[in-house]
């Protein structure tokens, strides 16, 4: 398998991102290759510098940065030798299995739908992060941020996207799939969530167990939680918040730890034609690694085809295809 990353991606880019390919390459299989999009040169000097040797990793000279600050499809369609532009190129051509990279989340987007396209009958591709719960597991959250104002059909596509994710990486057997409400009951809640529910409720192609609410995020309750992805953004990002208070007042204990995003790594884009994870833009090497790993994972464990094939019976179901 040959994995993508983006070197000049995020805020600690290249130091940190080569850091990290460098601890992913010992983590990986002996088999798979780390093919790295940056100045070519620059990442020689740093490898030389580091001794590091150049036993399977291929170098792909993209000297241009896509900004933080830039804006997302102006960019991808203005700088064609930037690091993200030739990474998605490399996947839509086969050149890489996988992609992942801490830089523009616009961009990494712009890329995933554009380069190798959202995958048939998918609404609106979603991201998603993992939560601790306390009794050792973990809940998946979808979506923390691509779709502010999803509509109910595209909600219900979270749902089938998260159960086919925790059945095939996560390895659940029959994934419980909560919404998440301001109450457990099946009224509660705004228009997009009742409306929501009303789909859900019926559903046969995932185990829908109704309403949730935010105090069950670290609970055994479920396994999926859906929402949308302006709410979904919030609680990723109090939840950080709250873990780097905790652990600046010595308050952490092993639970807390695990709230630590470098942890998982990414956000894994699902319902696109390939793998791609995007990374957090303060990502240190240790995410790096771990969002390199999650890529890996993904890719062997077949997901976009999964999820092609959920999709096809899907749409035989409700005579859409």
């Amino acid at each position: 398998m040959k994995v993508g990353l983006d070197l000049l991606g995020g805020d600690f880019a290249p130091e940190a991102t080569l850091n990290g390919a460098l601890m992913a390459l010992e983590a990986l299989h002996p088999e798979d290759t780390l093919v790295l999009f940056g100045d070519e040169q620059d990442m020689i000097s740093r490898l030389r510098r580091k001794d590091a040797g150049f036993s399977r990793l291929e170098l792909v000279h993209a000297p241009e940065q896509i900004g933080m600050s830039e804006h997302p499809t102006r960019a991808f369609t203005q700088k064609p030798n930037s690091s993200i532009v030739t990474g998605f190129r490399y996947l839509s051509e086969g050149g890489i299995d996988a992609f992942s990279g801490a830089g523009n989340t616009g961009a990494m987007l712009v890329g995933s739908i554009y380069s190798v396209n959202t995958i048939q009958g998918i609404i609106r591709p979603a991201t998603s992060a993992l939560v601790p719960k306390e009794d050792g597991g973990v809940n998946l959250l979808i979506d923390v941020g691509t779709n502010p104002d999803a509509k109910p059909d595209v909600m219900y596509q979270f749902g089938l996207l998260g159960h086919i994710y925790a059945r095939t990486v996560m390895n659940i057997k029959n994934p419980r799939v909560g919404l998440l409400s301001i109450g457990h009951e099946e009224g509660k809640g705004n228009l997009l969530v009742q409306s929501t529910h009303g789909m859900m409720k019926d559903s046969r192609d995932f185990n829908f167990i109704g309403n949730v609410e935010s105090r069950d995020l670290f609970k055994d309750v479920a396994d999926v939680i859906v929402t949308d992805g302006f709410t979904g953004n919030i609680i990723l990002k109090q939840t950080e918040a709250i873990y780097r208070l905790l652990v600046k007042r010595n308050l952490a204990d092993d639970f807390i730890h695990r709230l630590n995003y470098e942890k998982y790594g990414g956000s894994p884009i699902l319902g696109v034609n390939a793998s791609v994870v995007i990374g957090h833009g303060i990502s240190n090497a240790t995410a790096i690694k771990n969002m390199i790993l999650l890529s890996a994972e993904i890719q062997k464990s077949e997901l976009p085809e999964k999820i092609r094939k959920a999709m096809r019976c899907y749409l035989g179901r409700n005579g859409k295809e």
